[in-house]
């Protein structure tokens, strides 16, 4: 499948974490030595996968940690993530192959996170992503207000992307990615082997929920066609 010349390719914008990365490990070890640090009780193994996709701060805010404490989570967070928590990180297996396909296909591919972009842009660098990618966007570092709808804002002002129907779909595993999508008219297509808990992704409007890596460039180019 391609687009015909003169027709401008379709944008494809990609979450990060339980997307294209299998980066539980890494942010539960910095999440826990947080709670460590802080002296508070340490959720479970569930409630930190929860962790995954979502801002940091508000997954602390909603897991224990008072309001008045989030700022020193926070960092005592990332003092664990800068120290190698970022890299205990994984490539999903197949997801290059899928990456190549799209571009074959002649689509152009950005990812869109609620990471902080300092740290998405060297995980898409080591882990072989950016050479599929035309940008990598994410949240801003600290205190300042971000949603997923707002780092999809960049990313299309940054593509010189317009969304209508059918040119630009997000590609995501938690409700996030599709509440940021439509808040622009972007249909999400939801991946099943991500964080997502049962449901979550059909009950927050995404257009279909891919299980098998192995079908995504496939499903994806199908609501681009």
């Amino acid at each position: 499948m391609s687009w015909p010349a003169g027709r401008p390719a379709p944008v494809v914008l990609l979450d990060l974490d339980g997307t294209l990365t299998d980066s539980y490990p890494g942010i539960a070890a910095s999440a826990r030595a947080a709670y460590t640090a802080l002296g508070l009780p340490v959720p479970d193994d569930a409630t930190l996968r929860t962790f995954v996709g979502p801002p940091i701060t508000g997954s602390f805010a909603a897991h224990g940690v008072p309001a008045d404490r989030l700022t020193e989570a926070v960092a005592a967070y990332r003092v664990h993530f800068r120290a190698g928590g970022m890299w205990d990180n994984r490539v999903y297996d197949g997801i290059d192959d899928q990456l190549r396909t799209l571009r074959a296909a002649g689509a152009r591919l950005a990812v869109a996170t609620s990471k902080p972009e300092v740290f998405a842009q060297p995980i898409c660098e080591r882990f072989g992503l950016a050479a599929h990618l035309e940008g990598v966007f994410g949240a801003p570092l600290d205190h300042v207000p971000s949603t997923k709808a707002d780092v999809i804002a960049r990313a299309l002002d940054a593509l010189g992307a317009t969304a209508p129907v059918g040119r630009v779909v997000m590609v995501g595993d938690r409700e996030h990615d599709v509440h940021g999508a439509t808040a622009h008219g972007i249909a999400c297509v939801g991946v099943g082997w991500g964080y997502a808990s049962d449901g979550e992704l059909v009950a927050a409007g995404a257009v279909e929920v891919v299980a098998d890596v192995a079908d995504l460039a496939a499903r994806v180019l199908a609501h681009l066609g």
